[in-house]
């Protein structure tokens, strides 16, 4: 049975504290850059959840929300004409999808241990 994304992380995340314990050495990568759980700010989470997620769950979670929302513009596909909750996170009422991860850079920051 495949295992879920939330699943694999803690997996990966035991694994790496396991082998820091037993080397006393920090783990090499196991949850570093795309795959470090962030924290979203209290506007993002509206969208994404409360809880840590790795970045790349929290871009999938707000795509899933713009096309359950129908939120990309109808003539440029590229354009994300935002709403409410989305002009909050954005600043402006629209962006390209490729401007969406620096806006959304902003409202994520690491969990403190």
């Amino acid at each position: 049975m495949a295992r879920s994304a939330e699943k694999r992380g803690k997996d990966e995340t035991a694994a790496a504290e396991k082998k820091v314990k037993a080397t006393g050495k920090p783990a090499s990568g196991a949850r570093g850059g795309i795959t470090a759980p962030v924290t979203p700010s209290p506007d993002l989470a509206e969208i994404v959840g409360a809880k840590d997620l790795p970045r790349s769950e929290v871009v999938s979670k707000v795509w899933e929300y713009i096309k359950k929302n129908d939120l990309q513009d109808a003539k440029d596909r590229r354009q994300i004409n935002g709403d409410d909750k989305l002009a909050k996170i954005f600043g402006k009422p629209s962006v390209s999808m490729f401007e969406m991860n620096k806006h959304l850079s902003a409202h994520l920051s690491t969990p403190k241990k």
